[in-house]
């Protein structure tokens, strides 16, 4: 049996998938029951607990062989980084003693020592704690999710600008959220360890992807770039708390700046353009 945590989210879901495609057993953890009736509907077992009860999450886990932890991203009106603190402590005391015979941590490019980097910093401390236990594992290191995008479309049908904090020819790896998924899936049922990275087919820039809208929307669309003393006030504009804002921002600067992207990475098939496609075709489908 396949634990899968976060499996109602966009990696989730597609690791969750992909096993079930394979004829895998799998185990979909939710704190929402109500989340779960699709996925027994495709012949997945659902187990409901909350990530911060140790006790409940060690008894689901003690239920499998093998288990995909992804720390769920904390809502951005709180100190996300305390939050995160607190989901990754309780998954690493729940995998504590759960026996199981390998782990798939869900990862990001860029994952670093160090204090208010956003997912840069807790991911490495679960990418930490999860090395620190005896229990064979892999990590699943993702680049920029195309999903990233998604909220961009309003603003770039409605006024044909494409905001962000990157420069406009910044090359950033990027990868379909289900072709993460499917490699985390692989890893479930292999016997590779270490750290793997994963992208897409190819790297883009932000010109890449206001090209993608253009096409699919049939409209010129212009990159702006929000200047660097702009961005905290964006992300609190977006309704993040303070200390929120200062951690995201601080994390597209470690990301603009230092970037240290892999040489090696494991290619997906996902294309921006076709993921940027049925994006714009879904929110123009009559519900």
């Amino acid at each position: 049996m396949h634990i899968i945590l976060g499996g109602t989210g966009h990696v989730g879901s597609a690791v969750a998938r992909t096993l079930l495609a394979a004829g895998e057993p799998v185990t979909i953890v939710s704190h929402d029951p109500a989340k779960g009736e699709e996925w027994k509907a495709r012949g997945a077992k659902v187990a409901v607990a909350d990530v911060h009860d140790v006790d409940a999450l060690r008894f689901v886990f003690r239920s499998g062989r093998r288990g995909f932890l992804l720390n769920p991203p904390a809502a951005p009106r709180t100190d996300t980084d305390l939050e995160e603190r607190r989901t990754i402590a309780a998954i690493l005391a729940a995998v504590k003693g759960a026996e199981l015979e390998k782990l798939v941590v869900e990862s990001t490019y860029g994952a670093q020592p160090g204090t208010r980097c956003g997912d840069l910093n807790t991911l490495w401390e679960l990418e930490r704690g999860i090395a620190a236990q005896p229990i064979p594992h892999a990590i699943n290191r993702g680049a920029y999710y195309f999903t990233n995008w998604d909220a961009n479309l309003e603003e770039v049908r409605d006024t044909g600008v494409l905001r962000t904090m990157f420069d406009a020819d910044f090359t950033l790896p990027m990868v379909a959220p289900e072709d993460l998924g499917a490699h985390a899936a692989r890893l479930m049922t292999d016997g590779r360890t270490g750290i793997f990275y994963a992208e897409g087919p190819r790297r883009y820039t932000p010109r890449d992807v206001a090209n993608a809208f253009a096409a699919a929307l049939g409209r010129t669309v212009r990159v702006e770039t929000t200047p660097r003393d702009q961005w905290t006030p964006a992300f609190k504009a977006l309704g993040f708390s303070s200390p929120a804002a200062e951690s995201y921002a601080r994390m597209t600067a470690a990301t603009a700046d230092d970037p240290a992207f892999p040489a090696e990475a494991i290619r997906g098939t996902t294309r921006l353009e076709d993921h940027i496609a049925a994006l714009v075709e879904r929110a123009v489908a009559p519900a």
